[in-house]
């Protein structure tokens, strides 16, 4: 086979390697959100508890890098302190290197097992767990298949007159080795897939065990630095030290072992019978290492990290953190003679309205569980701007109808009016009940039951998917998403009202903390299903043109009819 083909056939693998492990993520993080962000929560109460949070997450989401940004974004909001988020990076560079472990053995038996299930759970059910682990069966399964694909892919590679020349040079030159595996790692931002490709093209007799271990090493290395490259752009200065002091952590072990294998002979049997399975064991023998080593000092690296990365000036951390200090608004005044434009401009300002109340969402949770009054005022703030950009976009398109405009112009106008003023509702629900209730919550120190939280938590992240739903009906008109919104709101009235009965039952059972936050759980839940079904009021005007909803829920049947013209006047 030419050597152009080879690579041709080696890219595509990898490429299938690289999305299976996203798919098999995606279908983690969607099925279980809620779930992964409450063990997030939960490990900050000590660091065996963080390191073994990020281990089981890492599995589950076969990215340690996954686990970094979710830790991250803790830190940011005040929920995971610097110390706790290196722990937890830590068990998840472990759990990296234990998905390796596992999908390093033969399992290749199972890739039709695994699509069948997988194709018929995700094709056959609505039901949204049921989907997305019918997602992660197939991910799975496509990972195994791209391990195969690789090994029949480098197979000619054996025979290659060129191969020995690169070898023998990689041989002399450990830390070029070592280097183009951290930047192929960062490259694909992937640590697992390029640890398994390693020891594929090693299993296949490709690359030596000398030389695989500096790729291997430089792949942990390259690892860290994902973490550390996606979050250097965020402007909470403890989420970007947690991942620098992973970096560091790593970076420090990696290249101590690497030299230190220069000087001492590695004993490849103890690690395994086959070249590829004995890099396999000293990755996870790393990772291991690292664990024990490191955590003892994250304390020390937490002190380290707030010298390279200090706190921004009170000037500039006014204005970072100032939600007023937000983009211009795009309404153009220039167009409103031509209708079409106007209508356009509008849908873009009410699109930022609403980015703006999904602002002041998303950290409710994070507020309740321990947020600060400081936050949780610079939260409301930003529904001074949802009312100003509220205000504008009516008079914007009053100031439009005074033109001469087509029935389909006037009536889009009156729906972006009609969603202006439920996004601005939404607003002050988030304001004025959900924020003041995070308050409460933590000025009087009090704390849901695990059901009540889980229910909450559960409730946000529905409502939150349904925002992006909304916005995205707001921008395509798409109709399958206007339906699916109509059928999420049912959904959020039914979960509601199996929270309220839930927690009655708690309460009739004593539980401590139930009786403690009893208005506030009921409140919030009540805030969250009032805002989810103004959200879904945007999908309305699309389903009535459509013919799939009826102006009246009333039935037309005739005893439904006599009843009515009986009714007292």
């Amino acid at each position: 086979m030419q050597f152009s083909m080879i690579l041709l056939h080696l890219a595509g693998a990898v490429m299938l390697l690289l999305w299976a492990v996203r798919m098999v993520r995606t279908g983690v993080e969607r099925a279980g959100g809620p779930a992964l962000r409450d063990v997030l929560r939960r490990a900050r109460s000590g660091r065996l508890q963080a390191v073994t949070a990020g281990t089981a997450l890492a599995v589950l989401l076969q990215s340690s890098t996954a686990v970094a940004v979710l830790a991250a974004g803790f830190a940011a909001s005040g929920i995971v302190p610097v110390s706790a988020g290196l722990a937890i990076l830590l068990g998840a560079d472990l759990g990296s290197a234990l998905v390796v472990q596992m999908l390093s053995f033969d399992l290749s038996w199972l890739v039709p097992v695994l699509i069948l299930v997988g194709g018929a759970l995700f094709l056959k059910f609505e039901t949204r767990s049921v989907r997305q682990a019918g997602r992660i069966l197939i991910g799975i399964a496509f990972v195994l298949l791209s391990l195969h694909m690789i090994g029949e892919a480098t197979a000619p590679m054996r025979q290659s007159t060129l191969l020995p020349l690169m070898i023998s040079y990689l041989r002399g030159d450990f830390f070029t080795a070592f280097a183009a595996a951290a930047l192929f790692t960062w490259l694909i931002h992937s640590s697992v897939a390029a640890i398994l490709l390693f020891v594929t093209l090693a299993a296949q007799g490709v690359v030596p065990i000398d030389v695989g271990m500096s790729l291997v090493l430089g792949a942990n290395l390259g690892g860290g630095f994902i973490a550390f490259w996606l979050t250097r752009g965020q402007q909470t200065v403890e989420a970007r030290r947690i991942p620098l002091g992973n970096l560091l952590f790593r970076a420090t072990a990696a290249l101590a072992v690497l030299f230190a294998l220069q000087l001492v002979p590695f004993p490849a049997d103890l690690f395994g019978a086959t070249e590829g399975r004995q890099l396999v064991n000293l990755h996870l023998a790393f990772n291991l290492a690292l664990v024990v080593v490191c955590l003892p000092f994250t304390g020390v690296m937490e002190t380290l990290v707030a010298l390279l990365v200090g706190d921004r000036p009170a000037a500039t951390a006014a204005a970072a953190d100032d939600p007023m200090a937000m983009r211009a608004s795009v309404l153009d005044r220039t167009v409103t003679r031509t209708p079409s434009l106007a209508l356009a401009s509008a849908t873009r300002e009410l699109l930022r309205m609403g980015e703006v109340v999904e602002l002041m969402l998303r950290p409710v949770m994070d507020f309740f569980d321990a947020g600060t009054a400081e936050r949780i005022r610079q939260a409301q703030k930003l529904d001074d701007e949802v009312n100003r950009a509220h205000t504008d976009i009516k008079l914007y398109i009053a100031e439009v109808n005074r033109g001469a405009m087509t029935p389909a112009e006037a009536r889009r106008g009156i729906e972006l009016t009609d969603f202006a003023i439920s996004l601005e509702r939404a607003g002050d629900i988030a304001a004025k009940n959900l924020l003041v209730l995070a308050q409460e919550t933590v000025e009087k120190k009090l704390r849901f039951s695990r059901d009540g939280w889980s229910e909450l938590i559960g409730l946000h992240d529905r409502v939150m998917a349904n925002m992006q739903l909304a916005l995205n009906v707001l921008v395509s008109s798409d109709l399958d998403s206007a339906r699916q919104l109509v059928v999420e709101k049912e959904r959020m009235r039914k979960l509601e009202r199996l929270s309220h009965d839930r927690h009655l039952r708690r309460l009739q059972s004593g539980t401590p903390e139930s009786i403690e936050t009893s208005d506030i759980h009921l409140e919030a839940v009540r805030a969250l299903k009032e805002i989810n079904s103004l959200l879904a009021s945007v999908a309305y005007p699309l389903l009535r043109e459509s013919g799939d909803l009826l102006e009246s829920r009333l039935a037309q049947g005739g005893r439904a009819q006599e009843k009515m013209a009986h009714l007292p006047v």
